[in-house]
């Protein structure tokens, strides 16, 4: 009950509607490793859309999207679709469409798997966006973690504890930290993840946003497991993140 308060409250305090929905963007991968969690997200925004006054129209690969297709959205969110199999096409607008900040962008887990795969070259723009980062590692093992918020005052942290435990996922290591090219919102402390790994990168930011674009944009590293749309804080940042991104 208090989490439906505290939706309710937020589509008041933004005005939103159902009667006057604005689109959002939703490119999915269904199946495979992910498609739990993809399949509990969209479930997830369904739910959501009709408090928060928006409606989702969902893709699974990027043949249709050009500038005029994205002109339709305020939102795009990449629910752990990579960063390859994109369309030259589509790679021209979702370009112009975050560098000219012509919508909101908010992206999962999946979307930093930076580097040459399925023999697909890497989106050197998009490693640019993700703060300068190639995918290094991951700990297949899946495991919990305790985050940490370092920008509490951001809007994707209102409301969010200082420290919160993210269940069982899937925690993705990088050439190097994005720190010095992002704005990192959170960050998780490798020595607290049950079970232990040596798999670490010392800062590790897991929430990040890159205010060097024109687009409202926020990256999780989190969304590999259903099991965080039971946690609150994660789904009190992914409320957020829609409504700061789409510009509520």
């Amino acid at each position: 009950m208090k989490k439906l308060f505290i939706v309710l409250a937020l589509a008041v305090a933004t005005g939103c509607t159902a009667k006057d929905p604005y689109k959002v963007l939703v490119l999915t991968e269904r199946g495979g490793q992910h498609g739990p969690f993809t399949d509990a997200g969209i479930e997830w925004l369904e739910e959501q859309q009709s408090l928060l006054g928006f409606e989702i129209v969902e893709i699974n690969d990027t043949r249709n999207i050009d500038e005029a297709f994205l002109s339709q959205f305020r939102l795009v969110i990449q629910l752990d679709y990579p960063p390859y199999t994109w369309t030259p096409e589509a790679e021209r607008a979702f370009v112009d469409y975050i560098d000219n900040g012509r919508g909101g962008w908010v992206g999962f887990h999946h979307a930093t798997l930076l580097g040459e795969f399925d023999g697909y070259p890497m989106w050197e723009w998009f490693s640019d966006f993700m703060g300068d980062i190639r995918f290094q590692n991951y700990i297949a093992a899946l495991a919990d973690g305790e985050v940490s918020v370092e920008a509490a005052d951001h809007p994707v942290m209102r409301g969010v504890p200082s420290v919160f435990v993210i269940p069982d996922d899937e925690w993705y290591t990088f050439d190097r930290s994005p720190r010095p090219n992002v704005q990192v919102l959170a960050s998780v402390d490798e020595d607290s993840y049950e079970p232990a790994s040596d798999i670490k990168m010392g800062d590790h930011p897991v929430v990040w946003a890159n205010p060097s674009k024109k687009a409202r944009n926020v990256y999780f590293l989190m969304g590999h497991t259903p099991a965080l749309f039971e946690n609150e804080a994660f789904t009190t940042m992914f409320t957020n993140a829609i409504l700061w991104g789409a510009g509520e």
